[in-house]
């Protein structure tokens, strides 16, 4: 995994395959990923994106983001909405 990763958290599977479509139609560099242990221990899905593209929010403003955390190869933090 590459450092300075982005992960989205949604709430439900279905926001993160609408989320997913999104990405896809405006060709975002993204990967479909388990969501990782230490942010959430609920089996689920999450997108990772390899950097944190300022207007993701604006492509994604009809879709409630969970959360949004940052990795830097050994620990999350969590960004602002």
């Amino acid at each position: 995994m590459p450092k300075n990763s982005v992960f989205l958290l949604f709430h439900t599977i279905h926001d993160v395959l609408r989320a997913e479509k999104i990405m896809k139609e405006r060709s975002a560099a993204y990967e479909l990923v388990p969501v990782p242990r230490n942010l959430s221990s609920d089996c689920g899905m999450a997108i990772r994106l390899d950097d944190d593209p300022k207007d993701i929010g604006h492509y994604l403003s009809g879709i409630q983001i969970a959360g949004r955390f940052s990795f830097d190869g050994a620990n999350y933090k969590r960004l602002d909405p």
